[in-house]
């Protein structure tokens, strides 16, 4: 991949670096961290919708790479498998927080908050995001932004695949509602 053109996840970190890392050079998880830094910290804060908890879900993922990087095999890219773990700490964050506790699928989107569009007649994804129920942010932005299966989620989540299809198609159906109804208040607006 042109690494001009890769960002977040997607850069490739070269093997001397992760050699260097998988025998403990601090030097080398220095470079890690610049190259991953900001994609595990956009990544916890889409799942968390909270700053602080995503900042010490960083500090959290980099500490364990340190200590399982050298159980990392290279069967898929680094930057997959430390999505992955970013991805996996942000759920258990979510489940202790109890913001993930078992409910029906159906009262998961009785009621969210409305967006109030910005001066400019705007709204932004991540605003969008915010008004969806936890579990559902969750399963949107790692299906539709991380490309995760919905294998990957039943297992991650615990549930079935429809589960998690029914959800997604709940939430993105839930997004065009708040998008569409955040436009025509900035029309009015205007």
């Amino acid at each position: 991949m042109n690494e001009r053109l890769a960002t977040g996840f997607a850069k490739d970190i070269d093997a001397m670096t992760l050699a260097r890392a998988q025998r403990g050079d601090m030097a080398a998880f220095e470079e890690i961290y610049r190259c991953y830094g900001r994609a595990c910290f956009q990544l916890a804060l889409r799942l968390t919708g909270q700053r602080q908890p995503a900042e010490d879900l960083v500090h959290e993922a980099f500490l364990k790479m340190m200590d399982t990087i050298a159980s990392y095999r290279g069967e898929a890219p680094f930057g997959a498998w430390f999505k992955r773990l970013t991805a996996n700490l942000s759920i258990d964050w979510l489940r202790r927080q109890r913001h993930l506790a078992d409910t029906g699928a159906e009262a998961m989107f009785e009621q969210t908050a409305a967006i109030e569009p910005d001066p400019a007649g705007l709204v932004d994804a991540d605003s969008l995001l915010a008004q969806l129920p936890p579990r559902a942010r969750a399963i949107v932005v790692l299906h539709e932004l991380e490309g995760y299966t919905h294998a990957e989620l039943a297992a991650l989540f615990g549930q079935s695949e429809s589960y998690s299809k029914s959800i997604l198609a709940r939430a993105l159906k839930r997004l065009h509602v708040l998008a569409a109804s955040a436009a025509s208040r900035s029309q009015v607006a205007s």
